[in-house]
Formats: C-alpha cells, structure tokens, sequence
C-alpha cells in the first residue's frame, strides 16, 4: 500500500487542528518539538499522553476517547508519535473516534513510521492517511502561507 492517501503538503495546507497522540513532555523529543514548532506556526495542538497533565502549554488527554465531544469534533488531524507496531491500536482508536464525531480526517504518522495494518483499518473507516512524514519538514515545504 502506499505511504499516503492524501498529499501531505496538502494536509499541512487545509487542517489546522491536530490531536498528537504520544505527545512528550521531554523538550528534546521530536514529539514535543514537532508540535511545539507547529503551535508557533498557527496550528491547534491537542496533546495525548496517559502520562502528562499538559505539553508544551496545552491540556493533555490519556486517549483519543478521552478528548472531550465538543474538542473531539474539531480535530482534523491525528498525528501518531508512537512505535510503528502501535498503530493499528491507534488506528482503531481513530476510526472510533471518526464514527463518533465524524472527524478525523487524516491519521499521520511520523517520519520511519508506517504500519499496513494501520492502513486497511483507516482505509475502511475512511480516515485518509500518510505515514513516514515529519509535519514539519511537510510544512516547511509549503512555507509560512499563513
């Protein structure tokens, strides 16, 4: 299967708000300064991590299921930094989560990141995909078009 259903620079250009499951705490992770970068840049982060209160300023979730509706219904993106084999649990957790609020609309995992599970679990759900990206090196691409 291929690496993305959705072209990234795209993605990076249409959807604003981005639920990031596996959020660090650790400011020298890529999962805290990938965000981190990407708030600066006019995007809405919504950390997820079962183990922080709030990354990089904002409220953290311990799961996707845990975003509440009315914050849930706004994600357009789920980014996914976790391991590669975590992400047909965080793709079912996606297509939940779209069946419910009718969002998301793009499952993205990181940079070395892919998973074909993943991708039959988000293509049947209908959640468009691209894995083995880096949001930030996609939105540098497309430049600072704010």
């Amino acid at each position: 299967m291929p690496k993305f259903t959705v072209q990234p620079t795209e993605v990076m250009k249409k959807y604003k708000v981005i639920a990031v499951v596996g959020a660090s705490k650790n400011p020298g992770k890529e999962a805290n300064t990938v965000p981190a970068y990407l708030q600066e840049h006019g995007y809405t982060i919504i950390p997820v991590n079962p183990t922080a209160d709030v990354v990089n300023g904002e409220k953290a979730y311990p799961s996707l299921a845990d975003i509440p509706v009315d914050l849930a219904k706004k994600v357009e993106v789920v980014e996914v930094f976790r391991p590669s084999e975590e992400f047909p649990q965080v793709a079912k957790q996606v297509a939940d989560m779209k069946s419910r609020t009718g969002r998301p609309f793009v499952f993205w995992g990181q940079l070395g990141l892919e998973n074909e599970e993943a991708k039959k679990i988000l293509s049947e759900a209908k959640v468009e995909y691209v894995m083995d990206k880096c949001m930030r090196v996609e939105h540098k691409i497309v430049g600072d078009w704010k």
